[in-house]
């Protein structure tokens, strides 16, 4: 097994295309066709973790945050950043984050929240726009089957919890070949009219490059013709946050109760509640203050997130309760979505989660 191969597993999961400006999740520090039989899980990579992957013989270790957000320009020891990428180089080690763009999809950070408090009928809570685009290509009929097949087969076609959608209309087509074609159809130097198919089908923009390779693979014109529309709609596959419903509703009290169990938390920030029930939850990984007012506009009772600043307190205006149990322990089980990928498309090779996942925040109460 190499590297790249682990990568690509992620990668296929959770597409770097879905990461924030701002993040540098990917590979950091490595050599992607470099061997490898095993790999270290955690939330984020501290010094200790990569002592465990010394002990350990393991040489990649996946993380949740990246080690390296900006660059720098030396690397002399003097802070702990430097220090872990220095000691991964010389163990040839190789760090590699999927961040932001885990938290970005269904199936990420947030589906794994939505999981632990058994939550259904669960969504993005904020889908992403400007991330679907539609091709209509012109396709004799003979091969229109064919071509549809591929450009499905390449991950086109995807519409919500759908696949293989497409539309398709009848009509003719008219070219006349150059000297110096080969036409599939017609003669040279006279116009032919060939009766053709119009397929149209959605596609996810980072996924354009391989289902146009299909289409064109498939295609048996020389010169096909083809239209791309960049599409205004909402992706609700990708996005920040999600939302979902309890099982039935909870008091305050047994929901929080819940949450200190499942999360391991020793407290919970909260505003006032506003109803005497919770049934509607919004969740988001890390950092979700920017999203209290779609989780308003999306009626939920309560957001469980991390980070909110005092101020922010306030913009829940008796409108939600809002639930800070902290960044650390609202992305704590993050590991474990590394693992179940791995295991599903790798099952021979060996993932396990960090023994030493330290949560920098201590609690003293």
């Amino acid at each position: 097994m190499k590297i790249k191969d682990i990568i690509q597993c992620i990668e296929e999961y959770a597409p770097l295309h879905y990461q924030e400006d701002f993040d540098n999740a990917g590979l950091i520090v490595g050599n992607a066709e470099a061997e490898t039989n095993a790999a270290l899980v955690c939330i984020d990579i501290t010094e200790e973790i990569v002592d465990e992957a010394i002990s350990k013989n393991i040489n990649i270790i996946i993380s949740h945050h990246p080690v390296v957000f900006s660059g720098f320009k030396k690397i002399t020891g003097q802070n702990a950043t430097q220090r872990i990428v220095a000691k991964a180089i010389k163990h040839d080690i190789a760090l590699y984050a999927a961040h932001t763009n885990m938290d970005n999809i269904a199936g990420g950070v947030n589906t794994k929240i939505c999981e632990k408090l058994g939550l259904v009928d669960c969504k993005i809570l904020s889908p992403r726009k400007n991330e679907l685009i539609k091709i209509a290509v012109y396709v004799p009929e003979s091969h229109a089957e064919k071509v549809r097949n591929a450009m499905f087969d390449a991950g086109a076609g995807n519409i919500g919890a759908y696949s293989n959608c497409s539309f398709f209309v009848k009509g003719k087509g008219t070219f006349k070949a150059g000297e110096k074609t080969k036409p599939f159809v017609g003669e040279k130097g006279k116009l032919h009219i060939e009766d053709e198919i119009k397929i149209e089908m959605i596609a996810q923009k980072h996924n354009l490059s391989k289902v146009k390779t299909a289409m064109l693979a498939n295609h048996p014109y020389e010169e096909v013709a083809y239209d791309i529309y960049s599409l205004d709609n909402k992706y609700e596959n990708a996005g920040s946050g999600m939302i979902g419903n309890l099982p039935k509703p909870m008091t305050h009290d047994e929901f929080y109760e819940m949450l200190k169990n499942i999360f391991s938390l020793k407290i919970i920030r909260s505003t006032k509640p506003v109803s005497n029930t919770i049934f509607r939850v919004a969740v988001c990984g890390g950092a979700g203050s920017f999203l209290l007012g779609d989780a308003i506009a999306n009626r939920a009772d309560v957001f469980v997130s991390g980070d909110f600043k005092y101020h922010q307190f306030f913009d829940a205006e008796n409108k939600i309760t809002i639930a800070d149990i902290g960044h650390f322990e609202s992305e704590q089980f993050t590991a474990e979505i590394f693992c179940d990928i791995i295991k599903k498309n790798l099952p021979n090779f060996a993932a396990q989660i960090a023994e030493k996942n330290i949560n920098p925040v201590i609690y003293i109460i």
